[in-house]
């Protein structure tokens, strides 16, 4: 997924392609620290969007990855190109806070651009405003018609939040020690929604009982093993007093 460059529309309804205020970024919006929940409510409060409608495009973006790159070179949880992240303010488009300010106030300008029409803004910010324009609504690919459904479904139907929380630094960029934090909470987060504290125990309980099956059936094997050796030394020492075996020997 991608994010193309904001483009306006002029008095004379001519499209114009905008720049952020040079100097313009995120820093005197930052705390010490922000949960994804918080920098979500923050930028929906900002930028006046629906707070459901941020987290759903962040799901169907990058699965709230902050460290997400696609093959084209969208970067982190909203998915920025570099070009488009440099013209919304954002100077790290791997800092959680500055990607979903960033993508927050580009999907407020779509949906000021189109009336508020969350299907044509979300088309816009998968395909860009001018294949909006040119197909006269949402474009006839099916990445971006599926795109459309995806987020949409998500927006209706909420969406969790991995419970990550950020260490941030005053001057808007991400703790450097935290960057490998960032990336084990989030995996954390991930099978704390996939698994319950029940499963856990459940998984505990299991994974002790394969051990002892395993450790009955080596002790097992060793007493079989320990059977036939006793068994040949046995029938080895028998051997030596038969009828048969003393006559040999005294022959």
């Amino acid at each position: 997924m991608r994010v193309n460059a904001i483009q306006g529309t002029d008095s004379t309804g001519t499209q114009t392609t905008t720049t952020a205020v040079q100097g313009e970024d995120f820093s005197s919006y930052l705390q010490t620290t922000a949960s994804l929940e918080e920098i979500f409510a923050q930028a929906a409060e900002k930028y006046n969007v629906p707070k459901n409608l941020i987290k759903a495009i962040a799901k169907a973006e990058s699965d709230f990855n902050p460290n997400a790159t696609s093959g084209a070179g969208a970067q982190g949880i909203m998915q920025l190109m570099p070009a488009t992240a440099r013209e919304l303010g954002v100077t790290d488009s791997y800092d959680p806070y500055q990607n979903i300010m960033g993508g927050t106030k580009y999907i407020s300008q779509m949906l000021e651009k189109y009336d508020g029409n969350v299907s044509l803004a979300l088309a816009a910010y998968n395909a860009g405003s001018n294949n909006v324009a040119k197909y006269g609504g949402i474009p006839p690919f099916e990445e971006t018609q599926n795109y459309v459904v995806k987020v949409t479904g998500y927006m209706n139907g909420g969406v969790e939040v991995p419970n990550a929380s950020y260490n941030i630094n005053t001057d808007g960029s991400m703790a450097a020690a935290s960057v490998q934090e960032v990336e084990d909470t989030y995996y954390q987060s991930i099978l704390e929604q996939l698994f319950s504290y029940e499963d856990y125990l459940k998984f505990i309980d299991m994974y002790i009982k394969l051990q002892q099956a395993e450790q009955e059936e080596v002790k097992a094997e060793q007493e079989k093993e320990e059977d036939k050796q006793n068994d040949a030394y046995y029938a080895y020492q028998g051997l030596h007093y038969t009828p048969v075996v003393m006559n040999l020997l005294g022959q």
